[in-house]
């Protein structure tokens, strides 16, 4: 009969054994399916006709694919940017003690629990030239004003960027916010007796304290942009043309529309890449820290 010791050091095991055949049988096991995919000939179904990187070259001679990664390059340094830096201003307005904190986060943070499919359609409405924001301005004395960024081929990347800031700013505020309260008063105190400016304490003590937040932030942020697809979706369908594609729609159409998994999986292993190369740094100083 089993001791009690020995139960209490099997009942652990035994309560992470679904989670390690979720994460071996669901994640490492489609990985290696969808890189052995894309090594084949495959197209609508699945076949073991093996032929090496040519998918991959034949992914990288796709203009579509080469546009996508120019999209999502310049949507991922807009993106992470804007909502740090909302996201730090806001929770430094709110960590000032204001009146109605507890209304004011949750109106900084509702965008980020609305579903983009619905809150796209809404941007698309708000943008759409003829109604929305040129429909207001040209009702208040403006007739001659134009705001068609949605459907201007080299605008319309900054019209994602924009909605997806409101949606993620408040995530921001709510993590930066949190941080910044864990953060010593004596710190304050001392600074105000030495004359230090209070940008000076920001810059030269708060952010590196928030070190640690900030880099979780960053981690968040860098994989919704990698995962970037229902703002498109909802938002312009990838258009006007080609000109907002990016890579998980352009994985998507080939996956559901073109009928070719072979390209759609070497697509999807190539999106992996960016993963980790953000995964890796942070999982080695975390580990060299728990080291130490």
């Amino acid at each position: 009969m089993p001791t009690p010791r020995l139960i209490r050091q099997v009942v652990p095991f035994a309560a992470l054994l679904p989670m390690a055949i979720v994460v071996i049988v669901g994640y490492l096991g489609t990985l290696l399916w969808s890189l052995k995919i894309s090594l084949s000939s495959s197209r609508s179904l699945p076949t073991d006709t093996f032929v090496g990187m040519a998918q991959y070259v034949r992914l990288f001679e796709n203009e579509r694919w080469m546009l996508s990664i120019e999209n999502l390059a310049v949507y991922a340094v807009l993106f992470i940017g804007a909502s740090m830096a909302i996201g730090f201003l806001l929770a430094v307005f709110i960590d000032q003690k204001v009146s109605a904190e507890g209304v004011l986060r949750t109106v900084f943070l509702y965008p980020y629990a609305m579903s983009f499919v619905a809150t796209g359609l809404v941007w698309q409405w708000i943008l759409t030239p003829g109604s929305g924001i040129e429909s207001a301005v040209r009702q208040l004395g403006f007739p001659d004003f134009q705001f068609d960024w949605i459907i201007d081929q080299d605008m319309v990347i900054y019209t994602i960027v924009l909605a997806t800031v409101w949606q993620a700013a408040g995530l921001v505020m709510a993590m930066l916010l949190a941080g910044l309260r864990g953060i010593d008063d004596e710190i304050w105190k001392a600074a105000r007796l030495d004359g230090i400016p209070t940008w000076r304490v920001y810059v030269s003590i708060v952010i590196p304290m928030l070190a640690p937040t900030i880099a979780t932030v960053f981690l968040l942020l860098s994989t919704a942009t990698i995962k970037l697809f229902d703002s498109v979706v909802a938002m312009t369908q990838g258009g006007p043309g080609t000109a907002s594609e990016v890579p998980a729609k352009f994985i998507m159409d080939h996956l559901f529309g073109r009928a070719n998994i072979a390209l759609a999986s070497a697509g999807a292993i190539m999106l992996l890449v960016p993963v980790l190369v953000v995964l890796a740094p942070y999982a080695y100083a975390r580990s060299r820290k728990n080291r130490r």
